[in-house]
């Protein structure tokens, strides 16, 4: 059947049982916008205020719901605008398929009007970059595409499609064929037989002597990484970490792949980890880390780093292996497989005197009786009122790690965070694209003064869409996380820190058509939150803290991971 090339891209995004894209127009994507006009009913597409918040949707909608995120952008500064969200989601592994158009083939290299050379730009941060210049390969760059951010380690791959290749008058023969069946058409066969889409499949020699490590280790330490979340691997893991009977430590990107409520769990690891977890990473004799990458917030020292244990990486990448920290063992393949091949043939341990000696070091923090807001109670009011499984999505700083202590993630998707590249700004975005994706959820935002103020023109897409969103600031009139560094380690040299400006964030959420609420007791966060449940609608709640409020632990970088600056 001869169908142009925009159609033929619109219908292999069907192929692939996409209903929804996020993105923004411009002259040189018009082609498809235009084909996808004619799929509107089929299709869905979420216009944001900025390409960067697009990017940032599709990154949140791929975390949340497991499916492939999709999103468009025109070329020249409409392309760049997306390089930090396509670096987010390569840096914690998020399958989306970014879809821009350049100039035509015979204006391309001339500098034409808004002509940039987004594959060359992304190609470091992304799985795959494809030009496309002739319309009779969209159908297999498509499907390898999809084939390529989903399988294996997920991440972000970009297509540059030539205009000529839009246009409505290049027409060529195509024949739809759905995803199951277009993993086993020509082009995914061949690209499956040179790069290996499909996950490694574990060495059983590789399993058995992890299983012997095991039998031979009194004081193991399970840590859940990225991996878990993102290979679905969490009733797995939790059925490993069960059999070991021993305490499990999470990583900030494997928050919700182990319950964080589970007796096992000794909570964060790392610059901002808890006690437990830090000093049974120290005390352990056998560190089993699943689909963690050992990265500078965890290993914070390398050479002194878990320096009693055998060191054990389970990873789908075998990159990762050895790059940060030297191993004693590895096995290669998904976090998924390896533990039900492990489930299979570890027994069933007591391990209660290790058990107890780090599980005692687990706190129950005081009652809190300040008459100031503090941030842990907002978060406890949220964890209170909001349904056990809301999504909260953060965007990074101090606000950032007091959500991942104060609340217990049960399931992958539940936390949206950015946590290898650390993007001020992403919150706002990936929780526009979780409800998207999962609208019978709640979604809190959480954030800070200044993450917020990066990308708060996203409250026009909240309201325009009706996405009853709840958006927490932290407001403590500085960049925080920063100021507790000038504190710590520059000797209380705040230079640039101090945020003493607008907006004001109620009258901003009042003028995008949305609820804002101020508050500065628990008292009125209690009352504010419980109106936004029922608000409907967007709703901004300002939470007013004090400017000297710490996140506690803290381990200095480069410093052994038990000398905490903070407790």
């Amino acid at each position: 059947m001869k169908r142009n090339g925009s159609d033929i891209l619109v219908e292999c995004l069907l192929e692939q049982g996409v209903d929804t894209v996020f993105g923004y127009p411009g002259g040189a994507v018009l082609n498809i916008y235009d084909a996808l006009y004619k799929y509107s009913g089929r299709i869905r597409h979420v216009l944001t205020a900025h390409e960067q918040g697009a990017s940032h949707a599709a990154d949140g909608y791929a975390r949340s719901t497991g499916k492939v995120g999709v999103c468009f952008a025109t070329s020249g500064p409409g392309a760049t605008n997306l390089t930090t969200g396509i670096a987010t989601a390569y840096m914690d592994s998020s399958p989306v398929v970014f879809i821009t158009c350049n100039v035509t083939e015979e204006t391309l290299g001339k500098d034409a009007f808004q002509e940039v050379d987004i594959t060359g730009i992304a190609m470091p941060i992304t799985k795959a970059t494809y030009l496309v210049r002739d319309p009779q390969t969209i159908p297999d760059v498509m499907r390898q595409a999809f084939a390529v951010a989903a399988t294996g380690r997920p991440g972000p791959v970009l297509i540059d499609f030539l205009k000529n290749v839009t246009f409505p008058t290049t027409m060529i023969d195509y024949e739809f064929i759905p995803w199951k069946e277009n993993r086993s058409c020509g082009s995914i066969r061949e690209l499956n037989l040179r790069h290996g889409l499909k996950p490694p499949e574990p060495d059983l020699g590789d399993i058995d002597k992890l299983v012997e490590m095991i039998a031979q280790s009194q004081r193991p330490l399970l840590m859940c990484g990225g991996g878990v979340v993102r290979g679905r691997a969490d009733r797995q893991f939790r059925e490993f970490a069960e059999k070991l009977d021993c305490p499990v430590a999470i990583t900030v990107m494997g928050g919700g792949g182990f319950p964080g409520a589970h007796p096992l769990t000794t909570g964060m690891v790392g610059m901002h980890g808890t006690q437990a977890s830090n000093t049974a990473c120290d005390q352990c004799d056998l560190l089993i880390a699943v689909g963690c990458r050992f990265s500078d917030r965890v290993a914070l020292d390398p050479a002194s780093f878990a320096s009693q244990a055998k060191i054990v990486q389970i990873d789908i990448d075998r990159s990762e292996i050895d790059k940060n920290i030297l191993t004693d063992h590895h096995i290669i393949g998904s976090a998924k497989r390896v533990l039900e091949l492990l489930n299979q043939r570890v027994p069933q341990y007591h391990r209660d005197a290790w058990k107890e000696q780090i599980l005692s070091l687990k706190r129950e923090p005081e009652v809190e009786t300040s008459q100031v807001l503090t941030p842990r109670q907002v978060l406890e009011t949220i964890r209170r009122m909001a349904p056990q499984d809301t999504i909260v999505a953060t965007d990074v700083g101090q606000h950032q790690m007091w959500s991942i202590q104060h609340f217990h993630f049960d399931y992958p998707g539940q936390l949206l965070t950015s946590g290898g590249f650390g993007t001020m700004g992403f919150g706002l975005g990936a929780a526009i694209g979780a409800k998207v994706g999962n609208p019978d959820k709640v979604v809190v935002h959480t954030t800070g003064d200044g993450c917020f103020r990066m990308n708060c023109h996203e409250l026009a897409t909240v309201e325009h869409y009706h996405l009853p969103i709840i958006t927490v600031i932290f407001n403590n009139g500085c960049l925080g996380m920063v100021r507790q560094w000038q504190n710590l380690l520059y000797h209380q040299r705040f230079s640039q820190t101090t945020l003493d400006r607008g907006p004001d964030f109620v009258k901003l959420a009042e003028a995008y058509g949305l609820k804002g609420f101020r508050v500065s007791t628990r008292a009125e966060m209690e009352q504010a939150f419980g109106q936004a449940l029922q608000a409907g609608c967007g709703c901004v709640i300002d939470c007013r803290l004090d400017m000297d409020e710490m996140v506690r632990p803290m381990v200095a970088g480069g410093a052994h991971i038990t000398d905490f600056l903070l407790k």
